[in-house]
């Protein structure tokens, strides 16, 4: 029977580090809201997955040399994150849930008209992963693991990567599965409204982690 001894440390620690990742990433947060509609959309989905990644490879790895030190240096910085991205959060939420009520969603005919250039997909991108508290928390997490594989901190690094990366592909491959459901106006203006939801509960969360 093989157990996690059976293998070598480095193996150990980008497994740990994948496991982590996993129970991280895995949720239906802002980045995976806004990734998942534009897979259904067909909207620049390549770019969006690639900016998406390489943010998270860049922090991950950042966090793992020691970025938990910035908070510690500069306190104030989570209070004007968190303020921020609720802030941003909920005037997303707004904008969807607006489009919900009116039923102004990109159906397959309308899509023409709706498609964002691929610059605004990028930015948005940015946008949803770099203004999300949650998102911060989690790398500062992952750092904070890591730093106990001491010699092997970059393969429990290279393990959460892997676990962005592999959401993040069930994320386009999905979006792509789903792209029939979405010919129907209808089943947009239920997309809408459920990240309307999904955002405002997120924003929520962090007031109220604020005001604590």
């Amino acid at each position: 029977m093989f157990t996690l001894t059976t293998f070598s440390p480095a193996f150990n620690a980008w497994l740990a580090g994948a496991a982590t990742g996993l129970g991280l990433f895995v949720v239906v947060g802002a980045q995976s809201a806004f990734v998942l509609k534009q897979g259904v959309m067909r909207l620049h989905i390549l770019s969006v997955l690639g900016v998406c990644a390489l943010i998270d490879a860049i922090v991950i790895f950042a966090s793992v040399w020691g970025v938990q030190q910035l908070t510690a240096w500069a306190p104030g910085l989570t209070h004007i994150v968190t303020w921020g991205g609720a802030a941003f959060l909920l005037w997303y939420a707004a904008q969807s849930a607006v489009r919900a009520w009116r039923g102004q969603a990109g159906a397959a005919g309308d899509m023409p008209q709706a498609v964002p250039s691929r610059r605004s997909a990028v930015l948005g991108a940015m946008a949803f992963t770099l203004l999300n508290p949650h998102f911060w928390l989690d790398m500062l997490l992952v750092g904070s693991l890591a730093h106990s594989f001491d010699a092997f901190r970059l393969a429990f690094g290279l393990g959460a990567l892997t676990a962005s990366l592999i959401w993040l592909g069930l994320l386009g491959l999905g979006a792509r599965l789903m792209a029939p459901l979405f010919a129907r106006p209808a089943a947009w203006r239920v997309l809408d409204g459920v990240i309307a939801v999904v955002m405002v509960l997120i924003a929520v969360r962090l007031i109220v982690a604020g005001l604590a």
